[in-house]
């Protein structure tokens, strides 16, 4: 079976994690890389042996070598980059968000379909240890019906600045950046269904806080201290068709003793944590028993996760199998986070109309 040669386009850090994937990936063969500084693109090609270094989007979109994209840029080029690749007949796995908003994520959808190209969403936590091993308990009906769900991911002091902390380059805040995540988690093991109601609030009282001393946080490269448009804290509650609900809550910049990361699911048969780390709470002989998983990983295996979504990636192109995150979740999702937005600048709550007779 021949390789699959993929490029990955843009190079800033959470590149690194699909560069060095696809370099262990046996079956695929780090073909290019694309950044708008050609310096930093060559300086990733060597470091992970990439094949070539692309001058211009141009020269990388006509090669006829290429097979698969990995988009890892600011999110407002996610739309335009991705319609591109599948108009060029390539397979692609977007970082998350799928968009900047919506409307975005249902023409990157028409591309998709149009091109019946293998399109991937990079929502990793889905690929985790942690949640494989809960996937399999929920899929086997011991939490019986979801009905409940709540998810935090709040810093204490944690704006990345950069593009991240400027709206018209990312979006949002924590709510697109973090929230996509934990959202996206909860909606996936809830069996993923679709939306009804959404009610949020966003705030942005703190800024950046970049005054705080003595305690570092995570920069990127063009941080700038005098700049943020993002919302330091969002929190929402999201109803779905079938009654089932979820609460969550995310910040950049909060006043907290501590940073919390915390996944919660509720059925009628049993409940579960997924995060700070894998417990399963049953009922057996009219017993409540708090279940902790002997796994290596019970909480969120960073790197192993990622390695497990690019070998997902790679094995639906060769083996011509849907993706495990596909477009439509992406969609989904991206009308989740524009509903939780809009309910925040509105002041009321987004109701979607269902899309099956009741």
């Amino acid at each position: 079976m021949s390789k699959l040669k993929v490029a990955v386009i843009g190079t800033g850090s959470i590149s690194d994690l699909h560069l060095g994937s696809y370099e262990k990936n046996a079956n695929a063969e780090l073909f290019g890389v694309y950044d708008v500084s050609l310096e930093r693109a060559k300086d990733k090609a060597q470091q992970f042996g990439a094949t070539k270094v692309y001058e211009s989007l141009d020269e990388l979109f006509s090669d006829e070598a290429l097979q698969a994209v990995s988009i890892c840029t600011w999110n407002n080029t996610h739309a335009p980059l991705a319609i591109r690749a599948l108009e060029s007949g390539l397979h692609v796995l977007v970082e998350k968000p799928l968009a900047m908003t919506y409307a975005e994520s249902l023409e990157i959808q028409a591309a998709a379909q149009k091109a019946q190209k293998v399109f991937q969403v990079g929502y990793v936590r889905r690929f985790a240890t942690n949640t494989k091993v809960l996937k399999q308990f929920v899929d086997a009906g011991r939490l019986g019906e979801i009905y409940y769900a709540k998810a935090t991911c709040n810093r204490r002091l944690g704006n990345p600045g950069g593009w991240f902390a400027d709206v018209e380059k990312s979006g949002g805040g924590p709510l697109i950046d973090l929230g996509v995540h934990i959202i996206d988690i909860c909606w996936y093991l809830m069996g993923k269904p679709k939306v009804a109601k959404v009610s949020g609030n966003t705030y942005k009282n703190l800024g950046n806080r970049s005054n705080v001393k003595n305690l570092s946080f995570y920069k990127t490269a063009d941080y700038d201290a005098s700049k943020n448009s993002v919302e330091d804290l969002a929190n929402a509650i999201i109803t779905f068709e079938n009654g089932a609900s979820l609460m969550v809550d995310v910040s950049y910049t909060l006043h907290a003793t501590q940073n919390e990361l915390s996944v919660k699911l509720f059925g009628t048969k049993g409940g579960a944590e997924l995060e700070p780390e894998l417990k399963i709470v049953a009922e057996e002989f009219d017993t409540i028993l708090n279940v902790h998983p002997q796994i290596d990983y019970l909480t969120f295996d960073f790197n192993a996760a990622f390695q497990s979504e690019i070998d997902s990636f790679v094995n639906a192109i060769l083996e011509n199998k849907p993706s495990e995150a596909p477009v439509e979740d992406g969609v989904e999702i991206m009308k989740i986070l524009e509903g939780i937005y809009t309910s925040a600048q509105t002041g009321r709550e987004v109701y979607y109309e269902f899309e099956t007779s009741k």
